[in-house]
């Protein structure tokens, strides 16, 4: 038997490479900690560059007028002051600004959702005379700033009678080059047998596109609405082009009004106007980072 096993060519590797093995997992076991106490590190590190402005801004926010300025400057203040929030509502309509930018904000998200999702199935999953011609344009018009087509959009918001109206921020807007690039990258990773079996039972082009193609590009739909929503939320460019009543400002260009605070060294109530302004924006990606993750990273899983 002894003479058998030690003859024996499956007995031979298994006792002379279970070592080796165990040596190099023993090896490698210390430079994968390593390397992950670093990339926390890293985190830990970034996470603090993100999140220090936002923390300086909200207890800024919550000191007296006289503390906002001290040198050299605290993170926390020295007594916590809460009427900076009551002087903005105080001093500027800012209920009106939410509303207002509330309506701008989710009437452009739904329009933006609804035609960035339709042409970017149709340039992915249609065939149809220049279709790579169309998108190639529809894709040149990412590289040129609203800086420079803004007068010539004022003008024909002007002659249509929208300008000074919440409907110049909302029209321009319905429509998106790089929402209809994001939807489009996302529908070409699709299987066309889907939308093929769904045509031979007798669905039409949108059937195709509602009952199978449209429910399987939630995440990317999420995606688009998230950021737009955040992008909007915050426009200032734009309104301070097109508004002229103050009935109809945005939160952004609302907040001007608290310019004056400035001048007598209030910037905590500034700061106030700025954090309550932020709040949505805040709820929305703690309540919704999970989908926009998921559409983000969905790509890359297919």
């Amino acid at each position: 038997m002894t003479t058998t096993d030690t003859l024996n060519p499956l007995h031979a590797p298994e006792t002379v490479a279970q070592p080796a093995v165990s040596h190099i997992v023993r090896r490698r076991k210390p430079v994968a900690k390593v390397g992950s106490i670093i990339g926390m590190i890293i985190l830990i590190i970034a996470a603090v560059f993100a999140l220090g402005p936002l923390l300086w801004t909200l207890t800024t926010s919550l000191r007296t007028p006289a503390e906002s300025f001290n040198n050299p400057p605290q993170w926390l203040p020295l007594s916590w002051d809460f009427s900076n929030y009551a002087a903005v509502f105080n001093q500027i309509p800012i209920g009106q600004f939410f509303v207002n930018s509330v309506l701008v904000t989710l009437l452009i998200v739904v329009g933006q959702t609804i035609t960035c999702t339709l042409s970017g199935y149709a340039f992915a999953m249609i065939s149809f005379p220049g279709k790579n011609t169309i998108f190639g344009i529809f894709l040149a018009t990412m590289m040129v700033p609203i800086q420079t087509i803004i007068i010539p959009v004022f003008v024909i918001l002007k002659d249509m009678g929208l300008t000074g109206s919440i409907a110049s921020l909302i029209v321009p807007a319905l429509g998106s080059a790089f929402g209809t690039f994001l939807m489009r990258q996302y529908f070409m990773q699709m299987p066309k047998e889907l939308g093929e079996a769904a045509r031979i039972d007798g669905a039409s082009q949108f059937g195709v596109f509602w009952h199978v193609y449209s429910r399987m590009a939630s995440p990317a739909i999420a995606t688009l609405a998230i950021l737009n929503f955040s992008g909007f939320w915050a426009e200032y460019y734009r309104p301070l082009i097109f508004l002229n009543q103050q009935d109809t400002f945005t939160l952004p260009l609302g907040l001007v009004g608290l310019q004056g605070n400035l001048g007598t060294g209030s910037i905590s109530v500034v700061l106030a106007g700025v954090v309550l302004t932020m709040i949505p924006s805040v709820l929305l990606f703690i309540f919704a980072q999970r989908y926009f993750i998921e559409g983000v990273t969905a790509g890359s899983s297919r």
